[in-house]
């Protein structure tokens, strides 16, 4: 912790004096409004600055021209930072015709609070002259600070110097050249300052903060405790010393003398954000997560609303605010003040934060720049060099890169180092190199936490919960009694399956802090998991009566619904957890265009986008995406593709990320983007498989087979007992329409490696040997091997529809609809099939579909027509109306058409029906109702 702010004190006693006197000398004063003057000085002396500024007001709305209650007013403010009000308190007593003496110090305490250095320095207001000399003494004090602030180094002497002239034994001005002392690096010459200081005032508490100070920056930390034993033993109350000593208590690990300090800082100074930010420090060193949370939200609450003028020269405060803000997952708003800070105060370790920021917002120039000027001023600071080295790659200049890694590591294998690369390489894209530094230095100092920490995380998004587990196990054993831990433990355990061991963490975590939120999360996501929806419901249930707003409980609730297949409450909950969200939460919105993605509800979910890309930052990557999906499913193409392109300057070197994007590219035709999206990719990683193979289709698309062959190929060479070579290689043949050596490719794909993807190729193109007979065995065969595997037995099911045994096709369609209940493509499949059987159940099917798909043109097509052939005049009109919505929805399928023409013709609307049924022959497709089409116009002549 940095205990050098300027110290900005004043003499409560002196101004009590004066206010007094004001008030003794004011002439007619109404009597209420001198009752409520006398209650707020009261209160004031009392500490009670909110309630002192209370009663002034009340007084003021009595008599606006009481001058010792504006003076009165512009002090209680000032001490309750309300610096700006304060400011205007104090030119209203001017005007009122306070003498400038009076009022001189505290107006220019409260415009430096405001970053108004300069006209401190300018104005005529605070012009020296004139004053009596011990307010010219600290007037001189308060222009050496904003000197010092402004990087006037000089300037901030020659006040000092200006000060002590004017009383040699007064300790002010060497109280003052400590700071500046400190600030120029000159440490010799501030712990001298600090020694005259004391020499003159020893029992003044503030000549021992300042020789505090000085230990305190030169590393000697018992001395520097020492010192602040001695000013709080003068001064209880002492803000400085209090913060300095808590924050060197933690440095320590002395947690209990830690929170005794905390909590007599929140006694007395509880809109203090120095001491919010190091309860949170505490709180996580606990374990107590959530706590630090609410610390560090604290912090941001107290700072946010301050214009950053008012502290563009304090530091410290930019600092804390930007690490709250960091810890809050707000990365904009913290590179925001560290940029803030760099500002003003380059060359600090700030630096290093700041470019992590830049590199992941994919301003890796910036972030460069940023390193290399700090590495300039640090060139020792071996955590930087790795950091250097880990952008310098994502740039690609892989040679530099390797000249700062032996450099940093040169002499030193240490473990913190290498797990600084670690993280640099991954904020770099490099995920998997990041990896591999971690677990090294891990090998070398289990006890890395925040490297055990980050590779747990990894290791669970990646699926691989054992060596999540193996590494959590390490970090509970080192510190058995830290929550957080535990339910990363937890996660692990859960995610290999181990659903008691997982359960046993989560109680463990919960018995170690109540308060935490994120072990109880998890246990509800077990019980979700395990069926156990009852206790999750009742979990969840009991945290959203403590808090109605959390976002966290409400999408959980929302996933509970989701997999009771109760989807609109699963939509109520993500529009409630949408309503309570606050600027930056983005991931209700998201979730409710995915959902209104998955039930086919194209509007909706575009609605819901762009509510969410109004109030992301442009920088929000599956914002650009859930947009550009929900344009694509409305059909706006272009829009789409412009989402998509922006995501992939997102993604930058992420392969996994580009690859997602290139997909949903190719989808919307755009083969150009998805080249662009995966050349990044491979750039990255050149033997990226999924990049690689993904390459092999966008070249298909773009009619490059023969590039197409050489790719496949290359892959077969690289991962020759791996299928999706062989598989590519077949796409490549199909493309060049020889389907002979298609299906033996696909063949060997599926004998290499049997896949439910090479089943489903495989599948695919024997529909074009004999009927599809050997589809339909080989469909048979498959589900036989595996009776378990529904997309299998789905397959079969299509495939016995497909050649016309809908009688199996009904049996194993009704298979899979017991097993899962709410998939409407099923049930959709199922209909189809009972009308094809001329089974009236067909109906109650079809509405079932509908209730899960109401918007799907093929769900709407297939109830329509099930009604129409029910019969029955409310039958067919009710199916007249579903298949004039399903045409809307899709007016290119010849299929529904002929439907629509049908139904319009027996409703005796011939013109129509004529119209629809020459639209589904003009269709151009073929399809099986051609026959029938032409037969229904002839009969419409």
């Amino acid at each position: 912790m940095n205990p050098h702010l300027p110290v900005l004190r004043s003499s409560s006693r002196a101004l009590c004096l004066t206010l007094l006197l004001a008030a003794t000398c004011a002439g007619a004063v109404d009597g209420k409004a001198g009752r409520y003057y006398e209650d707020a000085l009261n209160r004031y002396e009392q500490r009670d600055v909110p309630g002192a500024i209370i009663q002034l007001k009340n007084a003021l709305q009595i008599d606006k021209n009481m001058l010792p209650v504006q003076l009165l007013l512009g002090q209680a403010l000032l001490a309750n930072g309300e610096v700006a009000a304060a400011e205007v308190a104090f030119a209203e007593a001017l005007r009122l015709g306070v003498d400038r003496a009076e009022v001189v110090l505290p107006m220019a305490r409260a415009y430096l609070a405001q970053g108004k250095h300069r006209q401190v320095l300018e104005q005529p207001a605070f012009a020296v002259g004139g004053l009596p000399v011990r307010t010219q003494i600290e007037l001189w004090v308060l222009r050496s600070s904003a000197m010092s602030d402004l990087g006037d180094a000089r300037g901030a002497m020659h006040a000092v110097e200006q000060a002590r002239a004017l009383d040699t034994r007064a300790p002010d001005s060497w109280l003052a050249e400590v700071p500046v002392r400190i600030r120029g690096r000159q440490f010799a010459e501030a712990a001298a300052a600090a020694e005259r200081a004391l020499a003159l005032a020893p029992q003044l508490a503030e000549a021992r903060y300042q020789r505090g100070s000085v230990y305190h920056v030169l590393g000697d930390v018992r001395a520097a405790i020492a010192a602040y034993d001695q000013v709080l033993a003068l001064e209880a109350d002492h803000l400085e010393a209090r913060v300095a000593r808590a924050g060197l208590y933690l440095d320590m690990r002395r947690h209990a003398d830690a929170a005794t300090d905390l909590a007599h800082l929140q006694r007395l100074f509880d809109k203090e954000p120095r001491a919010a930010y190091l309860r949170a420090l505490l709180a996580e060193r606990e374990g107590k997560m959530a706590q630090a949370k609410e610390h560090l939200a604290q912090v941001t609450a107290l700072l946010d609303p301050v214009p950053v003028e008012s502290i563009q020269y304090r530091s410290q405060l930019l600092l804390l605010n930007g690490l709250a803000h960091l810890g809050l997952g707000e990365a904009e708003k913290a590179q925001a003040y560290f940029e803030s800070l760099q500002r003003v105060q380059g060359g600090t370790p700030a630096s290093k934060l700041l470019a992590q920021l830049q590199i992941q917002r994919g301003e890796t120039e910036r972030g460069v720049g940023t390193l290399e000027a700090y590495v300039r001023t640090a060139p020792g600071d071996k955590q930087a060099l790795m950091q250097l080295a880990g952008a310098y790659m994502a740039q690609g200049r892989n040679a530099q890169a390797i000249t700062l890694m032996q450099e940093a590591l040169r002499g030193e294998d240490r473990p913190d180092l290498r797990a600084a690369l670690g993280m640099g390489l991954i904020g770099s894209g490099h995920t998997g190199q990041g990896v591999n530094e971690l677990e090294a230095a891990l090998r070398k100092d289990p006890g890395q936490a925040q490297a055990g920490t980050v590779l747990v995380g990894l290791y669970l998004r990646a699926g691989q919960g054992a060596k999540a587990a193996k590494v959590a196990q390490e970090l509970v054993k080192r510190a058995p009694d830290n929550a957080a831990f535990q339910d990363l433990l937890g996660m692990a355990q859960a995610q290999t399956g181990d659903t008691q061991a997982a359960k046993a963490a989560f109680e463990r975590a919960m018995q170690l802090d109540a308060a935490l939120m994120a072990p109880k999360l998890h246990m509800a996501r077990l019980e979700i998991g395990t069926r156990q929806y009852d206790a999750a419901a009742r979990r969840l249930q009991a945290l959203l009566a403590g808090d109605e707003k959390n976002m966290d409980v409400l999408l959980e609730l929302a996933l509970l619904a989701e997999r009771r297949g109760q989807l609109p409450q699963m939509e109520e909950w993500l529009r409630k957890a949408e309503d309570h969200a606050g600027p930056s939460e983005l991931r209700p919105g998201q979730a409710l265009v995915d959902l209104y993605l998955r039930q086919q509800k194209p509007g909706p979910a575009l609605e819901a986008a762009r509510r969410v890309y109004a109030k992301a930052p442009p920088d929000d990557l599956p914002t650009q995406i859930a947009y550009g999906r929900a344009q694509a499913a409305n059909g706006e193409r272009m829009g789409a593709r412009a989402a998509y392109t922006a995501a992939s300057r997102l993604a930058d070197a992420n392969a996994p990320l580009q690859v997602r994007i290139a997909s949903l590219q190719l989808a919307v035709q755009h083969a150009e983007g998805a080249a662009y999206s995966l050349d990044k990719a491979l750039t990255a990683r050149p033997d990226f498989l999924p990049a690689q193979a993904l390459m092999v289709d966008v070249d298909i698309l773009r009619k490059d087979l023969a590039g197409a062959e050489r790719r496949a190929r290359r892959i077969v060479e690289q991962h020759p007992k791996l299928a999706v070579g062989y598989s590519l290689q077949g796409d490549a043949a199909m493309a060049r329409g020889q389907q002979g050596a298609a299906i033996e490719l696909y063949r060997r794909a599926h004998q290499t490696e049997p896949s439910t993807d090479t089943f489903l190729r495989l599948s695919d193109v024997l529909w074009t040997v004999d009927g599809g007979k050997p589809a339909v065995q080989f469909a048979e065969q498959w589900s036989r091997q595996r009776p378990g595997d529904a997309q299998a037995q789905r397959v079969l099911a299509d495939a016995y529809a497909r050649a016309g045994q809908f009688a199996q096709a009904r049996t194993a369609y009704e298979a899979l609809i017991k097993a899962g209940p709410q998939d409407a493509e099923l049930l959709n499949n199922l209909a189809n099939v009972l009308l094809r059987l001329k089974d009236p159940g067909a109906v109650a099917v079809a509405e079932r579909a509908l209730a899960l798909l109401p918007t799907d043109a093929s769900v709407l097509d297939t109830l329509g027509w099930a009604l129409f052939q029910a019969g029955g005049d409310k039958q067919r009109e009710r199916a007249l109306g579903l298949l004039r919505d399903a045409r809307l929805r899709a007016p290119a399928n010849s299929t529904i058409r002929y439907h629509l023409a049908a139904v319009l013709a027996q409703s005796g609307r011939t013109a129509e029906a004529r119209a629809e049924a020459r639209g589904a022959l003009d269709a151009g497709e073929s399809f099986e109702y051609r026959a029938e089409v032409q037969q229904l116009l002839q009969t419409l002549r």
